[in-house]
C-alpha cells in the first residue's frame, strides 16, 4: 500500500512505502522501540520491536480510518447547498441572487436545476411529472403551508419569503428522508440564518418597490432582533412596458416581518420569525362568450406566518423542535362586463388556518452513523363561502438511521407512519438509500421510497370515500467532483397510484374517487464548472421526462399539461474585479407541453380540443455593480442591479382557455414578454463588498 509513513517513535528515522507497500530504512537506534504506521486514511498502528544488529522485516495490516469528512454522502435525488462541511455546494443564496431571470426567488432559481419543469402560469415547483402541490417546502424542518403569494388564474404567485432569510437549502426531487412526508414528488428544505455578523441597516429602492430592514446584534453577540417593511406596486412599470395582461388594478401589496434569535449558554439556538403581507390586483380580459365584452377577476388577499424553532444538544443527543402557524385569507371576485357595465358573477372567499409541530431527536453512533426519530402534527382548517368546512389533523411518527459501514459505503434506512383524521386512515412508508464510492472522485447513490399525500382540500366537495395518494420512487445517481467541477447524472422512475379523479367545471372540481394512476421516468444531467475559464462560473442542466397520468378530470391516461419532454438550462456568470461588476446570463429551452380542453358532461369527462404548445425559449441577462459610496472605512455596501428577462422578446405561450361551447379560445401568456428591473440595495453597518466579490469568483 502506497504512502504509508513508517517511523521509529520519538526518532527521525523512518521511510514511506512504495506502490507495492514495501519500505526500508536504516537506524542507529538500539534496544526496545515502537514502530509506527500512519496515514490519514487509516487507523494508526504501533508495534513493539527490538532493534539489534540484524535486519528486521515487520509487516502490518492497516484498517481504514472512519471519518465524517471522508465518508461517502448519499445524494440520490437531492442537491444540497449549505455551510455544512459535507455539503456539495450547488445553489447558495448568492447563486440565487446572481442567477439572471430568477428575480432573487429561490423557487425561480430552482427552475435552472434538473428535474424542475418550466411552468409559468401557476406557482409551485413542478418536479419530474408531479404537480406544484406535490412538492412541499420546509423552514428549519417545519412545514410552510403557504410559501407562495395568492394569485389569479393564469398568473403565478411569487415567493413570500426573502432569500436572504436562509443560509442554505436542500432540494430533493425524489427518494427523500423519512423525516418529511405529505409530498408525492419532492421537498425543498430551507435553513434560516443564525445570528447576523453585526448590527446593520438595509434599504432597497426600485420603480417596483421600496423596502427597509434593521438588524440589531447584542454587544455580547448572544442574541439579535430585527424588523423589515416593504411595499410594491407595478403601476409605474406597467405604464412603461408593453404588458400582455390588462391590469385594471396593478399588482400591489404591503408586508413586513420581525425576528428574534438567541444563542443559549450551552450552545443551542432559539429562533422566531413572523411575517404578514397583503396582495391585491384586478385583471381584465376579452370575453370568450359572445354575450359579454370582457371578464374581470379581482384578488384581495392577506397572510400571516409565524415560525419558532429550537436546537439544543442534550448530552449525547441533539434536539430539533419547531412549529409554524399561518393564516391565509383570499377573496377572488369574478365579473362580466357589457357596454362598460360590470356585473358580478361568482365570488370565491377562502380562508385557511394551518398549524405544524415537529420534534426530532438524534444521536450519533460512532463517527459516521446516527439514529434519529420524532413526531409531527399538521392541522389544516379550510373554509369557503360555498359551505365547505374542511378540517384534517395528520399525525406522523418517523424513525431513521444512517449506517456508515466504511468511508466508501453507507446506507440510510427509514420508516414513516401517518394518520389522517379526515380520511380515517393510516399509512406506513418505508424509505432506504445506499451510497458507494467507486473511486476518489466518483460516487454512486441509490434511493427508494414510498410516499403518501392527502388529496388537496379544494377538491373535497363531496362525501366520496377517499384515501391517501401514493407514489413509489426509484432513483440512481452517479456524481463526480474534481477541483471546481461537478458532474451529476440521474435516472429515475416514479409509479403513482390512488390519484384523485374529479368532475366539474373550470371554476370548481370535485373529487369522486381515488382510481387515478400514472408514471414518470427519465434521465437528467447536471454539469457545473468553476475552473476551466478564469473568473467564470457556469452550469448546464438537461432533463428528459416521459410521463403519463390518468388523474383529475383526465378521461384517459395523458401526458400532463405541465410536463415537457425535454428541458435544457444554461447559466453563466462572470465577475470583473476591476469593475466590481458581475455579468450574468441564463437560458432555458423546453419542448412544447400538451394542452387540453376537457369538460364534464353527465358526470363524464371528455376532451373537446387538444394539441401541443410551441417550444418555450427564454434568454435572460442581469448586471450587478458594486460602486464605492461614502468613505473607504464607512462599512457601507451598495449593489446596483439591472435585470432583463426574456431579452429577445420571445412570445411564449403557457396554454389556452376555451369558451363554454368550445368554439373560441385565447392563449395564456406571460403578463409581459420582456421584463426590465432596475434597483439599488444599500447596507450600512457591514461592508459586504469582499464577500460579494469572493462568492462570485
Amino acid at each position: 500500500m502506497k504512502d504509508i509513513s513508517v517511523t521509529l517513535k520519538d526518532t527521525y528515522d523512518g521511510a514511506t512505502t512504495d506502490e507495492a507497500g514495501n519500505y526500508s530504512f536504516q537506524t542507529s537506534e538500539k534496544g526496545n522501540h515502537i514502530l509506527v504506521f500512519t496515514n490519514p486514511r487509516f487507523v494508526e498502528i504501533e508495534k513493539s520491536i527490538s532493534v539489534g544488529n540484524e535486519n528486521l522485516s515487520i509487516n502490518s495490516e492497516l484498517k481504514e480510518q472512519i471519518s465524517e469528512i471522508d465518508a461517502v454522502t448519499i445524494t440520490a435525488g437531492s442537491i444540497e447547498a449549505s455551510d455544512r462541511k459535507r455539503a456539495t455546494v450547488l445553489l447558495t443564496p448568492i447563486d440565487i441572487y446572481t442567477t439572471a431571470g430568477a428575480d432573487g426567488q429561490i423557487s425561480s432559481a430552482l427552475n435552472y436545476l434538473p428535474g424542475v419543469q418550466k411552468v409559468g402560469e401557476n406557482e409551485g415547483l413542478f418536479i419530474r411529472g408531479g404537480t406544484g402541490a406535490e412538492t412541499k417546502i420546509f423552514i428549519d424542518g417545519s412545514l410552510i403551508n403557504n410559501y407562495f403569494t395568492n394569485s389569479v388564474p393564469g398568473i403565478a404567485g411569487r415567493d413570500r419569503f426573502n432569500t436572504s432569510l436562509f443560509k442554505g437549502n436542500i432540494f430533493s426531487s425524489g427518494g427523500y428522508s423519512a423525516l418529511y412526508g405529505q409530498a408525492l414528488s419532492g421537498v425543498l428544505l430551507l435553513e434560516s440564518v443564525d445570528l447576523p455578523a453585526t448590527t446593520s441597516y438595509d434599504f432597497g429602492i426600485s420603480p417596483l418597490f421600496a423596502s427597509a430592514n434593521y438588524q440589531k446584534l447584542s454587544d455580547s453577540k448572544t442574541y439579535s432582533y430585527g424588523a423589515s417593511l416593504g411595499y410594491f406596486n407595478l403601476g409605474l412599470v406597467q405604464k412603461i412596458l408593453k404588458y400582455n395582461t390588462d391590469f385594471s388594478k396593478p399588482a400591489q401589496g404591503f408586508g413586513g416581518d420581525v425576528n428574534f434569535r438567541m444563542k443559549t449558554k450551552s450552545g443551542g439556538m432559539f429562533k422566531y420569525y413572523g411575517s404578514f403581507d397583503t396582495n391585491q390586483m384586478a385583471v381584465k380580459s376579452q370575453s370568450l362568450e359572445p354575450e359579454y365584452d370582457k371578464t374581470k377577476v379581482d384578488l384581495n388577499a392577506s397572510n400571516q406566518f409565524h415560525n419558532l424553532s429550537f436546537k439544543q444538544k442534550l448530552g449525547s443527543y441533539l434536539l430539533n423542535a419547531g412549529t409554524t402557524i399561518s393564516f391565509n385569507d383570499s377573496k377572488l371576485n369574478f365579473a362580466t362586463i357589457k357596454n362598460e357595465t360590470e356585473t358580478p358573477q361568482t365570488d370565491f372567499d377562502t380562508k385557511g388556518n394551518y398549524f405544524n409541530l415537529k420534534t426530532v431527536l438524534e444521536r450519533k453512533l460512532g463517527k459516521i452513523s446516527a439514529v434519529r426519530g420524532g413526531m409531527e402534527f399538521n392541522n389544516s382548517h379550510d373554509t369557503n363561502n360555498f359551505g365547505q368546512d374542511h378540517n384534517d389533523l395528520i399525525s406522523s411518527f418517523f424513525a431513521e438511521t444512517d449506517l456508515g459501514f466504511s468511508n466508501n459505503f453507507s446506507a440510510k434506512l427509514g420508516l414513516r407512519a401517518e394518520n389522517s383524521s379526515y380520511l380515517h386512515q393510516t399509512n406506513f412508508a418505508p424509505r432506504f438509500a445506499l451510497g458507494y464510492r467507486f473511486t476518489k472522485n466518483l460516487t454512486g447513490s441509490l434511493a427508494y421510497g414510498i410516499f403518501y399525500q392527502n388529496p388537496e382540500s379544494k377538491y373535497l366537495n363531496s362525501d366520496a370515500p377517499l384515501s391517501f395518494q401514493r407514489a413509489e420512487h426509484y432513483v440512481f445517481q452517479l456524481q463526480q467532483n474534481i477541483e471546481g467541477r461537478n458532474l451529476r447524472a440521474e435516472i429515475f422512475y416514479k409509479d403513482y397510484s390512488k390519484l384523485i379523479k374529479t368532475v366539474g367545471n373550470q371554476y370548481v372540481q370535485t373529487a369522486i374517487n381515488n382510481d387515478g394512476n400514472g408514471f414518470a421516468k427519465g434521465a437528467e444531467i447536471f454539469w457545473r464548472d468553476r475552473k476551466t475559464f478564469k473568473n467564470i462560473d457556469y452550469w448546464i442542466s438537461y432533463s428528459y421526462l416521459d410521463s403519463k397520468r390518468d388523474f383529475m378530470n383526465y378521461p384517459v391516461s395523458l401526458v400532463p399539461n405541465f410536463a415537457a419532454k425535454h428541458t435544457l438550462s444554461v447559466v453563466a456568470k462572470k465577475f470583473v474585479t476591476e469593475w466590481k461588476t458581475g455579468f450574468n446570463l441564463s437560458y432555458t429551452y423546453a419542448s412544447g407541453r400538451p394542452y387540453y380542453d376537457i369538460v364534464s358532461q353527465n358526470q363524464t369527462n371528455i376532451i373537446r380540443h387538444e394539441g401541443t404548445l410551441k417550444d418555450y425559449s427564454g434568454l435572460n441577462f442581469s448586471l450587478n455593480y458594486l460602486p464605492n459610496i461614502g468613505k473607504k472605512d464607512s462599512k457601507a455596501f451598495t449593489v446596483l442591479v439591472l435585470s432583463v428577462s426574456n431579452i429577445l422578446g420571445n412570445k411564449n405561450v403557457y396554454g389556452y382557455n376555451f369558451s363554454n361551447d368550445g368554439l373560441r379560445s385565447s392563449a395564456v401568456v406571460p403578463p409581459v414578454n420582456t421584463f426590465v428591473f432596475i434597483g439599488a440595495f444599500i447596507s450600512f453597518g457591514v461592508d459586504k463588498t469582499n464577500d460579494a466579490i469572493n462568492n462570485n469568483l
